[in-house]
């Protein structure tokens, strides 16, 4: 009798382990990765083809991509740019949940990003990469 309720006991406790671990996978929620190169410039008057001016960190860390909803009115998320060393290139990721967005940029001043705003349709498990070049308007 001990052996058998052991046995028992032993199998209950491996279904309840499979149920939960299967309950975790149906339930896990799909990601869609939204990934981008960012470059940023002019970033002073009047630059020479091939200059390379330092860029101020807060050039970078004012500027941020907008995920609005389908109708392009409700905010969903704001992603920060990180800037590579000091220079006008930088990249983004965001994680995002399958349906359709509409991305731009905040637009400080002048700002324009000729690909912008853009409206995306993702799947689960989907990589999305979208570029973005924001012109600064400096002349």
């Amino acid at each position: 009798m001990k052996k058998r309720r052991k046995m028992l006991t032993i199998v209950c406790v491996m279904a309840v382990s499979l149920l939960a671990v299967s309950c975790q996978q149906a339930f896990r929620p799909e990601t869609v990765l939204l990934q981008g190169a960012v470059t940023i410039g002019p970033i002073s008057p009047v630059e020479k083809p091939g200059e390379c001016p330092p860029v101020p960190p807060d050039v970078f860390a004012s500027r941020k991509l907008l995920i609005y909803d389908e109708s392009g009115k409700h905010l969903v998320r704001e992603v920060y740019f990180t800037q590579i060393g000091n220079g006008a290139t930088g990249y983004y990721t965001a994680q995002l949940a399958p349906g359709t967005y509409t991305i731009d940029i905040n637009h400080m001043g002048m700002d324009t990003a000729d690909n912008l705003p853009e409206k995306i349709t993702v799947a689960a498990d989907e990589t999305i990469t979208i570029d973005v070049h924001i012109d600064t308007g400096i002349r």
